[in-house]
């Protein structure tokens, strides 16, 4: 049986998703995971991605790094079109709003994701395009 630090992509949600996040939540070096849930910019179908969070006030941060791609991820490109999206935490689903952090926030976040995840400094050296961290914002919060 596969651990749940070795998941990844397609595997990492199913697993996260039947266990409530059981399976997956927990990731590699202490990071925590969350699924997020966006739109299809094309297709309009719904997709789903497992990433390291760290919660920012009532928000959760997310990095959009693609391990240091030259493309930003697509999940970032579907978000941008649609910025209403879900987030499961665990077993709790719900709606988010979708915001890249200001200038003025970045630094901070940026520092608090890479204190989880180092790796992010090294994606930022493999590209010139600035790695955005990206603010998901509860919204709907009665019911």
């Amino acid at each position: 049986m596969t651990s749940a630090s070795d998941l990844h992509g397609d595997p990492h949600v199913e697993r996260y998703l039947e266990t409530n996040g059981e399976d997956g939540y927990h990731w590699r070096g202490g990071t925590t995971i969350l699924i997020l849930f966006t739109k299809g910019r094309r297709s309009g179908a719904q997709r789903s991605h497992a990433l390291i969070f760290r919660p920012h006030g009532e928000a959760l941060a997310v990095v959009a790094s693609k391990g240091g791609t030259d493309a930003p991820p697509a999940w970032f490109l579907n978000l941008q079109a649609d910025p209403d999206v879900e987030v499961q935490v665990k077993g709790e689903r719900f709606r988010a709003r979708a915001r890249v952090a200001t200038p003025e926030e970045k630094p901070a976040l940026w520092a608090s994701m890479t204190e989880v995840w180092p790796d992010y400094d090294e994606y930022q050296s493999r590209t010139s395009r600035e790695i955005p961290v990206v603010l998901l914002e509860r919204v709907g919060t009665d019911g």
